[in-house]
């Protein structure tokens, strides 16, 4: 058997405001982006392994996201300081344990467990 792989395609507003924010403030990097007679309308950021894409073809869909993101126990403090030295707003989410959870600029979120269990 192959071993599944899977990227979650999270729905956005607006591409450029999306790959900035996941860019610049939560430290992912744009792998590819893909435009249409000059329109970009899809693009993959990734960091450490955990890989999104970003579309802005079904705007109507933005906001409904959520994004579990596991990370070393040892990185989550480190990330937390890293998102609010950014800026990031941070606020804490119970899902049976504790969480962080940032939004995007469309009220996507991503939960991130801030203990391991």
């Amino acid at each position: 058997m192959g071993k599944w792989y899977s990227r979650p395609v999270i729905s956005v507003s607006d591409l450029d405001r999306a790959c900035q924010f996941y860019v610049k403030e939560l430290g992912f990097r744009e792998a590819w982006r893909h435009a249409e007679e000059g329109n970009a309308f899809v693009a993959q950021v990734d960091r450490d392994g955990c890989e999104l894409i970003l579309s802005s073809q079904w705007p109507e869909r933005a906001a409904n996201a959520i994004i579990f993101v596991s990370l070393e126990s040892d990185d989550v403090s480190a990330i937390r300081a890293e998102f609010e030295a950014k800026g990031v707003k941070v606020r804490e989410g119970w899902w049976g344990y504790p969480l962080m959870i940032v939004d995007d600029p469309d009220g996507n979120e991503l939960w991130i467990p801030t203990n391991a269990e």
